[in-house]
């Protein structure tokens, strides 16, 4: 019986890792990786094109990041399996994005079989955590559980954005000071909105200030 060939896309804003690990991978022969993207709406178009059995995702890219793009493109295609690939372990980056979908996470300094398995077990739906990363989701499942505030559901670069809001910056100053676009400035306004539950710009302010979110 012939083996079936997983489809994998990569989802990595650096062009060597993403070389790299379409290198290691077609050493594979159950492997194939079908699209390569540098960003998240990149990520998510080539998703619908191509219907990857499995994404590798990147968590820091420039413009929506990879907790956004997680929860996003599992929306449209949730048939996938999404693995984090990434150097960070920090808290605020590993719960959002487990909450968005992602089915395993590893670090970007796993050896090529660890990855290679982890896409494997992926598709069998076995999900594997580096230990780090397991013992954090193990602790927090043991602490008293709080009620979540609307902020916590922020992104880092969406409470930069929120921050800068409540200084009365403008999309341009906010697009200027943290160098990325006008149009990307806008979307992750939106977003905090949103998630916040308020209705404009003054009223997330207002939220920042009363929740200490700024000085």
């Amino acid at each position: 019986m012939e083996e079936t060939t997983i489809k994998v896309l990569l989802v990595d804003d650096h062009e060597m890792v993403r070389i790299g690990l379409a290198a290691v991978l077609s050493t594979e022969d159950d492997i194939e990786v079908v699209g390569e993207a540098s960003g998240g709406q990149e990520g998510i178009r080539l998703a619908m094109e191509y219907k990857p059995d499995v994404v590798l995702m990147d968590l820091v890219m420039e413009g929506m990041d990879g907790i956004e793009t997680t929860r996003r493109l599992l929306q449209q295609h949730s048939d996938c399996k999404v693995i984090v690939l990434t150097s960070f372990i920090d808290d605020e980056k590993i719960y959002p994005v487990i909450e968005a979908g992602a089915f395993s996470y590893l670090l970007k300094t796993s050896r090529a079989a660890e990855i290679a398995q982890a896409i494997r077990s992926a598709v069998k739906g076995q999900s594997v955590l580096e230990s780090q990363v397991a013992s954090k989701l193990m602790n927090r499942f043991r602490a008293p559980k709080q009620a979540a505030q609307p902020h916590e559901e922020l992104t880092e670069r969406e409470m930069e954005v929120l921050r800068l809001i409540a200084a009365g910056k403008s999309n341009q100053d906010v697009a200027d000071e943290l160098f990325i676009g006008v149009k990307t400035v806008k979307f992750h306004v939106t977003n905090i909105l949103a998630k916040l539950g308020v209705e404009d710009r003054t009223q997330a302010a207002i939220y920042a200030y009363k929740h200490g979110l700024v000085e």
